[in-house]
């Protein structure tokens, strides 16, 4: 992501919230005030829902600005982690409020002579209150999705929980008005479960993301598909997502089409790997893309095999003997089943009437037959 962009989305975010956290501090006055005076357990049980949105908004404010900021030496990969965990943190502290509500309305259910008795400002408070909180989850949830935040969202349903919450209350209220005493304690619970409820939703997203969970299956199907209508990959493997907060990461392993192909060729097809599926799926921001010349989950590995010097080194020894190899132009290594595969490359002038290419072709081959760890020589001319 760009800095005008990551600039851009603080902005939106930060305006969003704002305008959120102004509503919920009215909309906590109101309904704590009305609660109190209108004797509704379950209005005020709303207020204090509406008075932890406050408190949730400023906490979206802060993620939002450092999650924000780009990379730097001690946080290479950004500090999209940050919005995570603030996600996991907004709900922890709306279980415990639920906890705390639930408690206080199960303690008057079981004493009668506790229970409060609500009237018509209780009620018109919570309907107030439903209607500032739909119209809040709708403008919130409509800058989530542009910014493509998750913890925007979270608060967005933060808001229309609120507005759900709302709804119980006016029927706790309406129902201790008509004489069923106990249903606003009752609505107050409900109340306290459906917070609790929002609250483990979020917290669960949250962990899951900070412990690199997967892509949903769809999504990952739609990576695996763009991924092998690149021209030049046969298959695909090791594929891996994870989600840093509004982004995605993908991890994958590519095999190329020939065993053979030069880095050049190989470096190109994995850049077209990596700009096909950032452009087939918008959540995905970077994509890591290993090259694999077989199928190394199948194939015998090649991690004990020398590298090029030392290769080198024991191939010149073994060749020392056949008087053309002095004129060797390059030689090109592949690694492939657990064994060298060695191109040799000769000027066209080593060839003789007496000596031709299958003779030296066949020198090469005896010779490096000595090497455990070459499986076959191929000679080219030109």
């Amino acid at each position: 992501m760009s800095e005008h962009n990551r600039d851009q989305r603080y902005l939106a975010m930060r305006r969003v919230t704002i305008v959120g956290a102004l509503v919920n501090l009215l909309l906590a006055g109101v309904k704590i005030v009305l609660g109190v005076i209108g004797q509704s357990q379950a209005l005020v049980a709303d207020g204090v829902h509406s008075l932890s949105d406050l408190i949730t908004d400023v906490l979206v404010l802060v993620a939002a600005k450092h999650s924000t900021r780009a990379a730097d030496e001690s946080h290479p990969y950004g500090h999209a982690r940050i919005e995570t965990a603030a996600t996991v943190g907004l709900g922890a502290f709306l279980i415990a409020v639920a906890v705390g509500i639930g408690w206080d309305a199960a303690h008057r259910l079981v004493s009668p002579d506790l229970l409060l008795h609500p009237g018509v400002m209780a009620l018109g408070g919570a309907i107030f209150s439903i209607l500032a909180n739909e119209g809040l989850y709708h403008y919130t949830v409509a800058v989530a999705r542009r910014v493509r935040s998750q913890l925007l969202r979270a608060n967005a349903w933060h808001h229309r929980s609120d507005a759900i919450s709302s709804v119980v209350v006016v029927i706790g209220v309406g129902g201790s008005m008509a004489g069923v005493a106990y249903l606003d304690a009752a609505a107050a619970i409900v109340v306290a479960a459906m917070i609790a409820k929002i609250g483990w939703d979020l917290a669960h997203q949250g962990l899951r993301e900070l412990i690199d969970t997967s892509l949903e299956p769809e999504k990952v199907e739609i990576i695996r598909d763009s991924i092998l209508s690149v021209d030049g990959v046969k298959a695909l493997h090791l594929l891996k997502t994870r989600r840093m907060g509004a982004d995605a990461l993908v991890d994958v392993h590519i095999l190329l089409a020939s065993a053979r192909m030069s880095v050049s060729e190989g470096h190109q097809i994995s850049e077209a790997v990596r700009a096909r599926v950032m452009a087939d799926v918008d959540d995905v921001a970077e994509v890591m893309v290993h090259i694999d010349p077989e199928d190394d989950e199948v194939a015998a590995p090649c991690r004990h095999l020398p590298l090029r010097q030392k290769a080198m080194a024991r191939l010149e020894a073994l060749w020392a003997p056949i008087d053309v190899a002095r004129h060797i132009q390059r030689v090109n290594l592949h690694y492939l089943s657990g064994r060298l595969h060695v191109d040799v490359y000769l000027p066209l002038s080593v060839l003789q009437e007496s000596r031709g290419a299958e003779d030296i072709s066949a020198a090469f081959s005896r010779a490096s037959k000595a090497d455990k760890d070459v499986a076959e020589v191929h000679v080219y001319f030109g």
